[in-house]
Order: structure tokens, then C-alpha cells, then sequence
């Protein structure tokens, strides 16, 4: 039975009860509540998400599996490669981090869900985002700039020392790839092992994605959440070609 969330309570139904991979909505949790910090916080640390359209009350999920993108497993293909090169010798090129949040999250909603239609990323939970990241600094963007315009990036939520993958945009070829290696970097010098991607999809797995189970990804969670959060999040030029391009 789907739990229905108290407005004044953090606490969230143990996660075993989500609905099973062969319903009609899988990892289907919770339902209501609100989207304020502390309850994002309490929800990502055990590894539940919201994730709902227009018309409907927040709903909270726990997908049985996981999908997750180890870092050290990342996958840098020979073109891919040629592009971050590139990239990095650009002097028109760079990455930012932090710079335009909320246009990040603007271009993430005009990009629906691989297989989906319309966009998940409500007004609402735009604000929401942004409120957390003003409140304690957990959610970051990662940014690919070219000719000073933002050609792409993506954005998600740190704690401890896990990174959880929420969307990512393009509005030039392989600028999203371009963030998403950024971001592996900046995890790997942070001693962050894996990013959250939630769901399976075609794109992640090709960059060295894979499932694991629910219980494997909590007994992640535990472990490295209570890890103290990096705090800087600065970027250089050279980190992708010189983590990424041998």
C-alpha cells in the first residue's frame, strides 16, 4: 500500500515498500508532503526522489534496481574523446560550475525523460531546487560554455560524499556528455565513487551505467552520506583532458 506523507513529519514508509518492478508504477513509495530543504535532505539520503507531472501531489520513488554510473567505470569513447580534447584546448570553451543554476534547471525541463513526453521538472520543483541549493549549497550545476553562450550541462544534489544525478540538456552535440565528464572528474577528486542516475536508460548505459540492487545502493548510501560534503567545487580548464583523455 502506497504511504501518504504527513505534512509535519520527515519520516518516510521503509523503502521494501515500494511497488515491485512489475507493477504499473515501480518504485512507487509515497505520495504528499511538501518539497522543502529538510525533507529533500531526508529523502535523498535514504535514496528516495520525487518525481511527478502537472495535477498531482508529490509522489516519491525507490526504483528496485538502481541505476548508477560508477566513476571509475565511466566510458570515454574514441570520438567522445576527441571532443573533450578539443574542448579542453578551446580557448572559447569551459566549464562552470554554480554559474546559472536556475537557467540549468529552465533547459532541463524543455528536455523531456528519455521516452517521455512534457517534463517533470515543474515550476515548482524548480523552486524548491533552488531554495535547497540557497539553503546549504546541495544542489550544483555543471555547466558547458561555448562562445560565452551555455551549450549544455546538467544539475543534482551532493551529500556526503555520493552524487545524485538528476537531468542533464544540450542545445549542441555532445555538450551534455561534455558536462557529465566534468562532473566525473570533479568526483573523482572528491572522493565521490558513485553518481545516481535512477532510472535505466540507453544514453547512461553507454557511458558505463549499470544496475545495482536496492539494498547494495542503501548500504552505499549509509556509508558515504554521512561522509563530510566537498566544499570546493571550483573547475579548471585542463581536468577533463588530463582525467579523462589518456
Amino acid at each position: 500500500m502506497i504511504s501518504w506523507l504527513s505534512e509535519d513529519s520527515l519520516e518516510f514508509p521503509p523503502t521494501r515498500r515500494a511497488l515491485p518492478r512489475d507493477s504499473d508504477a515501480p518504485g512507487l513509495l509515497a505520495v504528499g508532503g511538501d518539497l522543502r530543504p529538510d525533507r529533500l535532505r531526508a529523502a535523498y539520503t535514504r535514496g528516495i526522489f520525487p518525481w511527478y507531472g502537472d495535477d498531482q501531489p508529490p509522489l516519491w520513488w525507490s526504483p528496485d534496481p538502481r541505476m548508477v554510473l560508477r566513476c571509475a567505470d565511466f566510458k570515454v569513447s574514441r570520438s567522445l574523446g576527441k571532443t573533450l580534447r578539443r574542448f579542453a584546448e578551446s580557448a572559447n570553451c569551459e566549464i562552470r560550475v554554480d554559474s546559472a543554476l536556475p537557467l540549468v534547471l529552465q533547459a532541463c525541463a524543455e528536455t523531456p525523460r528519455e521516452g517521455q513526453r512534457g517534463t517533470w521538472i515543474l515550476p515548482e520543483m524548480q523552486r524548491a531546487y533552488l531554495a535547497w541549493a540557497a539553503a546549504d549549497h546541495a544542489v550544483h550545476s555543471v555547466e558547458t560554455w561555448m562562445n560565452d553562450e551555455l551549450a549544455g550541462g546538467l544539475y543534482g544534489v551532493n551529500i556526503g560524499r555520493m552524487f545524485f544525478g538528476e537531468s542533464m540538456f544540450m542545445h549542441r552535440t555532445d555538450a551534455s556528455k561534455i558536462a557529465l565528464a566534468a562532473l566525473v572528474c570533479l568526483c573523482r577528486r572528491h572522493g565521490i565513487e558513485w553518481i545516481d542516475c535512477q532510472q535505466n536508460t540507453r544514453h547512461l548505459a553507454s557511458l558505463g551505467a549499470a544496475e545495482v540492487a536496492r539494498v547494495d545502493f542503501e548500504a552505499h548510501l549509509a556509508r558515504v552520506t554521512a561522509q563530510p560534503a566537498p566544499t570546493d567545487w571550483s573547475y579548471h580548464r585542463q581536468d577533463i583532458w588530463k582525467e579523462l583523455g589518456s
